[in-house]
C-alpha cells in the first residue's frame, strides 16, 4: 500500500493566521502565534532534554509570518515578525499541528 506524504499544494498568510491546502484536498489553518510557540529549532528546545525553551509571554499575540520559504521538498521556514527566524517546520509536523477539529479528534483518539 502506497502512503502519501504530505505536500502543500497551497500556502497563504493573512491576518497572522497561515493557511495550507494539502496534496489530499485537506485545509489547514494555523494561527500564527501557535506555530511560532510550536518551533522546534536548536534556539527553541533544549538539545538534551527535548523541554521547550520559548517563554509564551514573550511571544506576542500578534506575531505572523512576514516570510515563508520552501525548504527543499519536506518544509516551510518562517521569518516571524519578532525577529525569529530559525525554525524549520516539516510537513509532517505541519499535518501532527494542524488545529482544525477533526484533526484534534485524531490526535485525541490517538492517546
Amino acid at each position: 500500500m502506497l502512503v502519501m506524504k504530505p505536500v502543500p499544494k497551497e500556502i497563504k498568510a493573512s491576518e497572522g493566521n497561515v493557511s495550507i491546502v494539502w496534496n489530499d484536498g485537506h485545509a489547514s489553518t494555523y494561527s500564527g502565534r501557535n506555530l511560532r510557540l510550536a518551533c522546534r529549532c536548536a534556539a527553541c528546545v533544549d538539545e538534551w532534554s527535548h523541554t521547550s525553551l520559548i517563554q509564551p509571554d514573550h511571544v506576542p499575540a500578534t506575531v505572523k509570518p512576514d516570510k515563508i520559504g520552501v525548504v527543499g521538498n519536506y518544509a516551510l521556514h518562517f521569518n516571524w515578525s519578532d525577529g525569529h527566524n530559525t525554525g524549520i517546520y516539516s510537513y509532517d509536523s505541519l499535518r501532527d499541528l494542524c488545529e482544525c477539529d477533526a484533526c484534534k479528534a485524531i490526535r485525541v483518539n490517538l492517546k
